[in-house]
């Protein structure tokens, strides 16, 4: 191991969750999720999104729960009516006990504060549909979306399986640096769904593997990307043609930073590589 490998052992490790963290979400997540239980008739309540995929970057922002309406209880009408009523009502209850909660496109967001080790709790009211997947509340188009974050943490999870746990830090890797950039490339999401197919096993040194992605990612950000799901549309269609130049104009830069560092280890100017990675991931990447 040298002195770039065991910085990027450091970097994986500066990028996981601390069983503080962990302990604190988990009483924040459950909290939100009895008390919704105890005033709403649902069918299930669960964590999703990179949370729940251990795939988010710290901090703590959107951790996501779903919290599904039973089609037979008291709140089964929402599913027949605009999807902002539902978004509105979800909004009212929370702000019962939690004052600063706020409706955020199809979330109600809870707030903790920017210095907040989790900063946010995003709940996602939804109901389930025959195949399995969920429909969720979609105000800005008026209608009802159909998703599935359970199937999405199954890829991730056999994904990360076929790539000997290499897969899931790799994740963190490329949303880290896209985080350090100004998160060009949104959302975050659409990375995972690039290296579900971009990345093969067996994965190799992080530091080629990182350079790879980015010089394809780069090229192919414009391409279409379902959900992986088979139930959504193309992750990255919230992006237009500007932003995806943009991410794609980032992607490079990034692309050309991690390239000369790698040439600069393999030159043996081991310290000179460890600052071009320093450009990307700025302190979580910490020296050996």
């Amino acid at each position: 191991m040298g002195y770039i490998d065991d910085a990027f052992t450091n970097l994986k490790h500066n990028l996981e969750i601390t069983q503080t963290e962990q302990n604190l979400a988990k009483a924040r997540h459950e909290a939100i999720r009895d008390f919704v239980r105890s005033h709403w008739d649902l069918a299930d309540d669960f964590l999703t999104g990179s949370y729940r995929r251990d795939t988010k970057t710290k901090k703590l922002r959107d951790i996501d729960i779903f919290v599904v309406l039973d089609v037979n209880g008291s709140q089964a009408g929402f599913r027949d009516q605009a999807p902002i009523q539902v978004i509105n009502a979800l909004e009212t209850l929370l702000r019962q006990k939690w004052s600063a909660a706020a409706r955020d496109g199809m979330a109600v967001v809870i707030p903790y504060g920017p210095d907040d080790e989790v900063m946010s709790i995003d709940v996602v009211p939804a109901f389930k549909r025959d195949d399995g997947g969920y429909y969720i509340p979609n105000p800005s188009a008026g209608d009802w979306i159909a998703t599935n974050p359970k199937r999405h943490h199954e890829l991730s999870i056999a994904k990360n399986a076929d790539c000997d746990g290499k897969y899931v830090p790799f994740v963190k890797m490329v949303k880290g640096i896209n985080r350090e950039l100004g998160e060009p490339v949104s959302p975050s999401f659409l990375l995972e769904v690039m290296a579900q197919s971009l990345v093969k096993p067996p994965i190799g040194r992080y530091q080629d593997e990182i350079v790879l992605f980015l010089a394809t990612a780069a090229e192919r950000i414009g391409d279409e990307w379902p959900d992986p799901a088979g139930l959504g549309g193309d992750v990255n269609a919230v992006m237009n043609a500007t932003q995806k130049l943009t991410a794609a104009n980032a992607l490079n830069q990034a692309r050309a930073i991690a390239e000369r560092a790698v040439d600069l280890e393999d030159e043996g100017q081991e310290r000179a590589a460890y600052d071009e990675w320093k450009q990307l991931f700025g302190n979580r990447m910490t020296k050996p």
